[in-house]
């Protein structure tokens, strides 16, 4: 692999410190939003159109934050080939919380019980959608960082994005990313630049400790979200100036100096509005901008606006959108794939949209780009950073193997199942009813499922909760008695009983087989 370090790994600075790999989980049911705006009695294209979204992935009462993060880690460590004992830091982003002590992070260590690796640093990370980005931070400062022991970082980000009845529900989704972080990366990240903004606003949050529902102040939110974008987006490109000027170039930083730009995306159509307000950020920055022909055409009526008064603006939203049509087109758009089937992720979506942007191009049209990625979190954090994707792009290379990777994304999407507006709202009734209890076994059917998905199988009388995993074999039946007692179970803090298989490890790689 790529990020495999030489035993003098103590010496230089690691070069190319970045993503090596990146795996990417969905539930494999979703609801059509045309359909869901005719049961919701709303016009139609409010939220195919308005939103800009498609289809919303969500999960029974059959998964939750542990099932999700461990499908998609054991995804990762197999397709990659990865010994357990080969990660030295694992992390984990997120805002979906089933236990206010206990972390994500130590139930997934259940994976590495047979490799016998335990000396694996790192925790959760909770703020929002920033989450996973924060992890993903910490994950490359280690490998950067004197405390480097010469292994990979693990990085994983997962959310169910659920909401109450009403106008925020079209805007959930559900899923989970896991990035394998190391040096000599395929996409490395660009040293020195990254531009954060901080501040105190309540536009999301969740104060109920009972209920997976957030308390949404929208208008709010949207201003908070631009707002950072705005700040992050000077931040960055004043300390990419400053580093071209020690490098002895005087040139301005604009957005065609980013070769494609993916942003954390609650609905399609605000990543569509943030391009267009990064445009705007360029034309009032540019001391002289053409407005007779280019991108800038006919923008000289807001030459003298100030950021701060057009966060609602009509006017400039639309000048600024057709402005950058093209742009989005070019740079932007192909990263929403994820985005507009599957809905809003919060700590993964941003990734979602890597992942989207990587699985629609080839290794040659990614290799030498930049790639601009906004990560945003309510409550609330931000950061707009860059990497660099290696210029190697020859069969067999890092970058042809991520690519190849995601190249199946489109189908893995396409061959879910769609589930009624109906079935959906008594899906989401059920969760709200029961993902706090003890002593329930989940309703859901394991046979809707993907195969190799894990999943919940009881939450006994002390809260503790025990997964099993769906085989990959579609043959074996995934309900039976059989699998019921035989089959993988992770016992989450509680001694394994009799009768039920041990974790098996081919190579410290786990199999979601029969045993």
């Amino acid at each position: 692999m790529p990020g495999s370090a030489p035993v003098s790994y103590l010496g230089p600075w690691p070069k190319d410190v970045g993503i090596i790999a990146l795996e990417l989980y969905f539930p494999s049911q979703y609801v059509d939003q045309t359909e869901l705006e005719e049961f919701d009695g709303v016009p139609a294209g409010k939220y195919t159109v308005g939103l800009g979204q498609a289809r919303m992935g969500f999960c029974s009462d059959r998964e939750d934050i542990n099932s999700l993060c461990l499908t998609v880690v054991q995804r990762l460590m197999e397709k990659n080939a990865l010994s357990y004992n080969s990660i030295g830091r694992l992390e984990v982003g997120t805002e979906t919380i089933i236990d206010k002590s206990k972390s994500v992070k130590t139930a997934l260590m259940q994976l590495f019980e047979n490799s016998g690796n335990t000396d694996v640093e790192g925790i959760d990370t909770t703020n929002a959608c920033y989450g996973g980005t924060a992890a993903l931070f910490n994950a490359v400062n280690w490998v950067e960082s004197s405390s480097w022991d010469g292994r990979y970082a693990l990085v994983v980000a997962g959310d169910i994005a659920v909401y109450a009845t009403g106008s925020a529900r079209p805007t959930g989704g559900a899923g989970a990313v896991a990035m394998l972080i190391g040096p000599n990366a395929p996409l490395a990240f660009e040293r020195g630049l990254r531009g954060t903004h901080m501040q105190h606003a309540y536009d999301f949050y969740k104060p109920d400790m009972v209920s997976e529902y957030p308390v949404v102040d929208g208008k709010l939110s949207i201003q908070c979200y631009l707002s950072a974008l705005d700040r992050c987006y000077s931040v960055y490109r004043n300390k990419i100036h400053a580093q071209w000027q020690r490098e002895g170039s005087d040139k301005s930083f604009s957005l065609e100096d980013f070769g494609f730009l993916v942003f954390h995306s609650p609905y399609c159509k605000l990543v569509q509005k943030s391009l267009a307000r990064l445009m705007l950020n360029d034309f009032l920055n540019h001391p002289n901008p053409n407005t007779e022909t280019g991108p800038f055409t006919g923008l000289e009526a807001f030459r003298d606006v100030q950021p701060e008064d057009t966060y609602f603006d009509r006017d400039v939203e639309k000048a600024f959108m057709k402005a950058s049509t093209d742009m989005f087109e070019r740079k932007t758009k192909a990263s929403l794939l994820i985005s507009n089937q599957n809905g809003n992720m919060y700590t993964p979506s941003v990734y979602g949209c890597l992942a989207s942007l990587i699985a629609q191009h080839t290794p040659s049209q990614m290799a030498g780009q930049r790639i601009g990625v906004f990560s945003y979190g309510s409550g609330f954090a931000a950061t707009l950073y860059s990497l660099r994707v290696t210029q190697d792009h020859t069969p067999g290379s890092s970058l042809d193997k991520l690519v190849l990777s995601l190249s199946d994304l489109k189908t893995r999407l396409d061959s879910r199942k769609k589930v009624s507006p109906a079935l959906f709202s008594e899906n989401m009734k059920l969760r709200e009813d029961t993902h706090h209890l003890a002593n329930y076994v989940p309703q859901g059917s394991v046979e809707d499922l993907f195969p190799g998905t894990w999943y919940l199988t009881r939450v006994d009388d002390k809260h503790r909760r025990e997964y099993a995993c769906r085989p990959v074999d579609d043959d074996l039946p995934a309900e039976s008695e059989l699998v019921r007692s035989r089959a993988r179970v992770l016992l989450l803090g509680m001694t394994r009983p009799a009768g039920v298989a041990t974790l098996y490890s081919g190579g410290d790689h786990l199999n979601c087989l029969l045993l």
